[in-house]
């Protein structure tokens, strides 16, 4: 499902306009990003929690030549499904 899809699948299920759910959705997205970059977590009961993690500096190595090169440090996004989520997945 793309955004779109998700779009028309929001709208049809609340009665909203296509217009109003996607700038529903586009508050929801802009929102849980900033919380991330501000270092916060969210927490959607049911659904699961977005977090900031971080990657150590590491070695790895080129594919292509075998030349080992460092790879820098990096802060990532982690998403961790909540239990009804995955009970939903595993039913």
């Amino acid at each position: 499902m793309n955004k779109q899809e998700l779009i028309d699948a929001v709208a049809s299920a609340t009665g909203a306009s296509k217009a109003s759910a996607g700038e529903t959705l586009d508050a929801l997205v802009s929102t849980v990003m900033k919380a991330i970059v501000a270092g916060d977590s969210v927490q959607l009961i049911g659904f699961g929690s977005f977090s900031q993690g971080s990657r150590a500096a590491r070695t790895g190595r080129n594919p292509a030549t075998g030349q080992e090169i460092q790879i820098a440090a990096a802060k990532t996004v982690k998403f961790t499904a909540g239990k009804a989520f995955k009970d939903a997945v595993n039913a």
